[in-house]
């Protein structure tokens, strides 16, 4: 099967600014108490299910699973890009990290207590986002959680300098009534979802949507 091009383009930018991609967002997390706050949420509803392992799915320097495993959790990260697992492996030792496509998780059927997908969703085309999200729900057990998180908006951006480098890349802001149908779709009740004004240099508003996996 040939590689869809965005794919390709997606791993390249990534593999590119990997260093100071992790760099500049290293510390992002202790500026933001709207993020702490839903992985917090995200945490708690994992641990009183009963636990379990908990996929970063595109989880780039795995600054998330970083945190996520610093409160105790089982965190596996899966990212396109080698060079953004080789960082991640570098600087959060106490998660693991594979090279892998969120299109086709190296997960089996209902193997995680639940998933997030961290900006990650931001890269894969409207058409494939169905399939992207019946992927998320093959690999979460009933009753387990997921989370996103994405820009606000229904426009596309084309991006061609990011932390420092020249790049061809192209993110797709999220709806979220729309989000929200896909993941109804796929097999998922949504639970909370949070919209926040932007905090610069954030340019649209951000959000957050949580939900339960069927079954």
């Amino acid at each position: 099967m040939v590689e869809p091009a965005d794919v390709t383009e997606t791993r390249a930018a990534y593999d590119l600014v990997a260093e100071d991609y992790a760099d500049l967002l290293r510390d992002e997390l202790t500026g933001s108490e709207y993020d702490r706050a839903m992985l917090g949420v995200f945490a708690e509803q994992i641990a009183r299910a009963g636990g379990g392992l908990v996929g970063d799915l595109g989880c780039g320097p795995g600054r998330i699973a970083g945190y996520l495993s610093r409160l105790g959790m089982d965190v596996a990260g899966v990212d396109l890009s080698p060079r953004m697992v080789e960082v991640a492996r570098r600087d959060h030792p106490g998660a693991r990290f594979e090279v892998g496509s969120m299109a086709a998780l190296p997960f089996a059927d209902a193997e995680l207590a639940g998933a997030l997908a961290w900006y990650s969703i931001i890269h894969t085309p409207e058409e494939r986002q169905g399939d992207l999200f019946a992927e998320f729900a093959r690999v979460v057990r009933p009753g387990g959680v997921m989370l996103l998180a994405f820009q606000v908006g229904d426009d596309v951006v084309r991006i061609t300098h990011a932390y420092g480098h020249d790049v061809e890349l192209s993110a797709r802001r999220q709806d979220p009534d729309r989000v929200r149908v896909r993941l109804v779709d796929a097999g998922f009740t949504p639970t909370a979802d949070l919209i926040r004004s932007p905090v610069p240099p954030e340019k649209v508003r951000q959000g957050y949507l949580m939900a339960r996996r069927d079954g």
